[in-house]
């Protein structure tokens, strides 16, 4: 039976080609090839549908428990992630960040550093005010007029500041007044460095938003009453 098979193909490949050509090409490509066999019909365990299905979502659950989940306000709060250590209370520590937010509020304001204006202001009040060195000038309770530090923390309603002899100070935004200065090339001159400043007034009432809501806000300049 076999050589009744090899005979036909054979005769097939003769009506194409030479009799040379036709034992090279049967020799070569045919004769000695394997056969590539597979199953015409799926495993039986594939065979079930419902079964398959239920191993899938199986898979997907214990694929799923692998990833890692970020953690909650309440478990970083437990934690404490955002509470300062006692040795990192210390104005010494954040003088370095203060010296970086103020390269960082000059490229913000550009050239509108030394014209002010809608434009500068729109920019500061959606600014990062994290190191930023603050002053308050004007508060509701007088005991919290005069403390002056770097911001560590821009908090909803409060600043956490860093003060050089009394610590981390927090203060709320409702009913205060912060000063913040930045050294510049043009300003009026700071009498205690005699270097030149850009001074400028942030109202708490209008500052009561995370810093990243804050950052995505458009502000409009209107009357205050409290002013």
């Amino acid at each position: 039976m076999a050589s009744d098979a090899q005979q036909a193909t054979r005769n097939l490949l003769a009506r194409a080609h030479s009799p040379a050509t036709v034992d090279r090409i049967f020799t070569d490509k045919i004769q000695y090839r394997s056969l590539q066999l597979r199953p015409s019909s799926p495993a039986p365990h594939i065979s079930n549908a419902r079964e398959t299905r239920r191993k899938l979502r199986q898979q997907a659950k214990d694929k799923k428990k692998l990833k890692t989940k970020p953690l909650s306000s309440r478990q970083r709060r437990k934690l404490g992630l955002y509470d300062l250590p006692r040795e990192g209370q210390k104005y010494e520590v954040y003088e370095g960040l203060n010296r970086l937010w103020q390269g960082y509020i000059r490229e913000i304001l550009g050239s509108e550093m030394y014209t002010g204006g809608p434009g500068a202001a729109a920019k500061l009040s959606s600014a990062e005010f994290h190191g930023a060195g603050v002053e308050v000038v004007r508060s509701r309770c007088p005991g919290r007029v005069g403390i002056k530090g770097v911001v560590v923390r821009d908090r909803k309603f409060v600043f956490e500041i860093v003060t050089k002899k009394r610590g981390v100070k927090v203060v709320p935004k409702e009913g205060t007044i912060f000063r913040v200065t930045v050294p510049v090339g043009e300003e009026k001159v700071d009498k205690e460095s005699g270097r030149k400043t850009l001074e400028f007034d942030v109202l708490g009432d209008q500052m009561m938003l995370r810093s990243v809501d804050r950052a995505n806000r458009k502000f409009k300049s209107h009357f205050l009453e409290g002013l």
